[in-house]
């Protein structure tokens, strides 16, 4: 798929070197060879971070953009309007879609297709939506026993979704830049085209919110179940992430061999 750019929303506070190692290990994987990931750092990616961006940044598959003087310009929600649209008109001729989404958000699609396929079937509109799972990053699943399971991965761990029913949650999107002449946080209004909302049978995105910015070991609470309450909010156990972690592990190792085992989560 060619010229696919993903967009990270500016992050103010420190980030979790861990969180962001499996992050863009899941979606390099995921988006495959041809995507390239853009991160706008507002001051998150400290000395830790960058050295687990470092690998991919010379393969040439991530590009970080210092904006940590945006702070000094009053805008909303830390300028993330003026990133977006930064994004968006810096890279809108070399990419065929860009995705705009965060460091605590993964991206999925069913088992039996894949993402060339769920895009080449939405060609004929200008952008899509993408309906949100929200996950909890307080409770971790203990099913491989408590020892095993501080080894794992975040999003391994984090396995249990929140199923309250709420009247709407935030979603994400993606669109065909060209089409797009400005666009925001959730979604474009400035745009030629048609956009679609009813994609979730074919992609959806998990949320762990929260996660990105702890800067240790998430996992507070254990459980072993397949139906939680947890601080009066019902979660049920969803291992859809948690399934691909393996592959994930061996992706990262057959592309940037071990330069990142040290990692300290």
């Amino acid at each position: 798929m060619s010229g696919l750019k993903r967009w990270r929303e500016s992050h103010t506070g420190l980030a979790d070197t861990w969180r962001v190692r499996e992050w863009l290990a899941y979606h390099l994987r995921f988006f495959g060879e041809r995507s390239h990931f853009v991160l706008h750092d507002a001051g998150g990616i400290h000395g830790e971070v960058f050295e687990a961006l470092r690998p991919w940044i010379e393969l040439g598959r991530v590009t970080v953009h210092d904006i940590r003087d945006q702070e000094r310009f009053d805008g909303y929600y830390h300028n993330q309007f003026m990133v977006v649209n930064d994004c968006l008109h810096r890279y809108r001729f070399e990419a065929k879609w860009m995705f705009f989404f965060d460091v605590d958000e993964f991206m999925y699609v069913p088992e039996k297709e894949t993402v060339s396929e769920v895009m080449e079937s939405l060609e004929e509109y200008s952008q899509f939506t993408i309906e949100q799972m929200p996950m909890s990053s307080k409770i971790c699943y203990s099913g491989d026993g408590p020892a095993r399971t501080y080894r794992k991965w975040g999003f391994e761990k984090m396995a249990y979704r929140d199923v309250k029913k709420v009247p709407r949650r935030d979603r994400k999107y993606a669109v065909q830049p060209q089409n797009v002449f400005a666009t925001g946080v959730h979604m474009s209004q400035n745009l030629q085209g048609k956009t679609y909302h009813k994609a979730e049978s074919k992609i959806r995105y998990f949320h762990y919110h929260g996660s990105i910015s702890q800067r240790r070991e998430p996992c507070r609470h254990l459980f072993n179940d397949s139906r939680v309450v947890f601080e009066n909010n019902p979660y049920v156990l969803d291992t859809t992430i948690r399934d691909v972690g393996l592959a994930v592990k061996m992706f990262e190792m057959r592309t940037i061999g071990d330069r990142l085992l040290r990692t300290r989560q």
